[in-house]
């Protein structure tokens, strides 16, 4: 039995998703039963609750073989991370009552800083919570995921794919989310290790290829268009990060443009992606079709 954080999502469903093709027994922590009740149907077994009670998350946690855990996205932070400093206590509070055999994280490229990477910020501190666990742990540090770019299937009809990555041939760390959970599963279900790994997964790509390739799905020329830094703020309020609260976003894309967002951190071990950009753009457009 595995426990897996965030089903719902595209990481934790990618996660249960292969657990579940290889047979294996899969639990959730879910808040709302009905928004999962697809996994119910494939036999996950559903627990109430969330990451926000450790009490919940320690009775999902017993009796499982492994778990993977992850922090809710949040575009808009507390200036002091409160939100993601509270999901952490849980998570070490659960994982110190009920010690699973292994445990595997979520986290970034860039985590192994502790400041000016912008949202990332939260999961450096994740990284930090959980090394007091005396073990096995592994945190995979996974690139910017393809599935960010989605909303090219939409606005770059015109030929245009507007990005923060500048200049746009730059090449910094990305992945897709199946890769990531592909990644997870094995940890899980693989040979078991001491102690802490840090596996860094994705593939160096930029934005060109990204938008050449997003061009190929629609039939058409895409070129990447890197929208202007004094821009930034009013297009991340386009995207629906309140006014005002845009600045971790900007700092981490300041970050990935400083092109310290690449693979090889000493310490490290490196799994590339195999999906492509342009195969989570046609699983999309064949998904809206279908």
């Amino acid at each position: 039995m595995y426990l897996v954080m965030g089903i719902t999502g595209k990481v934790g469903g990618a996660t249960a998703r292969h657990l579940v093709k290889q047979g294996k027994q899969v639990r959730a922590l879910v808040r709302d039963r009905e928004k999962a009740a697809k996994w119910a149907d494939q036999g996950v077994e559903l627990v109430d609750g969330d990451w926000n009670d450790a009490t919940a998350i320690a009775t999902a946690l017993k009796g499982v073989d492994g778990a993977f855990v992850m922090l809710p996205s949040v575009w808009a932070p507390s200036p002091d991370y409160k939100e993601a400093k509270g999901v952490i206590a849980n998570y070490v509070e659960a994982l110190t009552r009920v010690v699973p055999p292994r445990v595997v994280a979520l986290s970034s490229m860039g985590a192994n800083r502790t400041s000016g990477m912008g949202m990332i910020t939260a999961l450096s501190l994740l990284e930090q919570g959980l090394r007091s666990l005396p073990y096995p742990v592994a945190f995979v540090r996974a690139g910017g995921f393809f599935e960010n770019f989605l909303y090219g299937l939409q606005v770059a009809r015109g030929g245009t794919l507007p990005v923060f990555y500048n200049p746009t041939n730059q090449k910094s760390t990305m992945v897709a989310s199946d890769d990531i959970g592909a990644e997870v599963a094995t940890l899980l279900t693989g040979p078991t290790w001491s102690g802490h790994r840090v596996i860094e997964l994705g593939s160096m790509v930029s934005a060109d290829e990204v938008a050449s390739q997003l061009g190929e799905v629609l039939t058409l020329d895409v070129k990447a268009f890197a929208v202007p830094r004094a821009g930034w703020a009013e297009t991340f309020e386009q995207f629906g990060v309140p006014k005002g609260h845009t600045g971790p976003a900007e700092e981490m894309f300041d970050a990935v443009n400083e092109g310290w967002m690449a693979l090889g951190v000493p310490g490290t071990e490196l799994v590339a992606g195999t999906t492509s950009a342009r195969d989570v753009f046609a699983a999309a457009q064949n998904a809206v079709k279908s």
